[in-house]
């Protein structure tokens, strides 16, 4: 949303942490950030006062439903742009994948493993939002509590599930078994809106938001899949029902100077 980003503006609609997606270590550009390469994620920190996380993509080796998309260097899971990214600035990465990447379970739990052995103090956030085009990891299948112990065990610090009624067969109770299972590991969970549904009608919204939160979740995603990218209107209807409007709007107004 030109002249400005759209960072700044999910936070201003309530947002407390922004996720670049199709961010490319290589090229390192921000729409709306006028800075040099090196220092573009710094200048965006600075203007939101918010921790700032990109998606890496695991390219696995999956039998695909859907055609292939390529990626570019710069958005593949690799040691290398962990490591660019971290100089950059970026506080977390998400191990997961776009629609037609062809990332899978085993892909990522070596990408967790191969970064948090060379960068332990980087929050590592893992799992898949969508079957990201992988035949055998759809639906119920994206994810089980045998790939989330060997995730926890990689390095995980967070796993990143489905939120409930975004993939056919992901119940709040699935769900909810799924948050449990990740608190008794000792690590914390986030569910996920990452099939266009974010630009649903704002009673949609409000449904999943409130199924999120009945499964115990920690950290809410909402992804950018609105006509014109993400919708910061349902930033704040989902933010209204997890705590309400006073919480809503002290977010809203809170200066990044205070």
């Amino acid at each position: 949303m030109e002249p400005i980003s759209d960072a700044e503006v999910a936070c201003a609609f309530g947002a407390d942490l922004i996720l670049l997606n199709a961010f490319d270590c290589e090229k390192t550009v921000i729409t709306g950030i006028d800075a040099p390469t090196q220092e573009v994620v710094h200048v965006l920190k600075k203007y939101i006062g918010r921790l700032v996380g990109i998606n890496l993509e695991p390219l696995g080796n999956s039998q695909m439903i859907s055609d292939f998309i390529p990626l570019s260097q710069g958005r593949i899971a690799t040691l290398d742009n962990a490591r660019k990214a971290k100089d950059l600035g970026i506080d977390y990465i998400v191990l997961t994948g776009n629609p037609g990447s062809g990332v899978d379970n085993d892909a990522i739990e070596r990408s967790i493993r191969e970064i948090h052995q060379d960068m332990e103090d980087m929050i590592i956030v893992a799992g898949k939002m969508h079957a990201a085009g992988s035949k055998t990891e759809a639906g119920e299948n994206i994810l089980t509590k045998e790939w989330v112990e060997r995730f926890i065990q990689a390095g995980a610090d967070i796993i990143l599930i489905p939120a409930p009624g975004t993939v056919p067969g992901i119940t709040q109770e699935y769900v909810h078994g799924m948050v449990t299972f990740v608190h008794e590991h000792g690590k914390m969970t986030m569910t996920a809106i990452g099939t266009s549904q974010e630009s649903a009608e704002e009673r949609t919204i409000e449904q999943i938001a409130l199924m999120c939160k009945m499964t115990g979740t920690d950290i809410h995603h909402i992804g950018d899949a609105g006509l014109g990218g993400m919708v910061p209107e349902s930033i704040m209807a989902y933010s209204k029902v997890i705590r309400g409007k006073r919480h809503t709007y002290l977010r809203m107004a809170r200066s990044v100077n205070r």
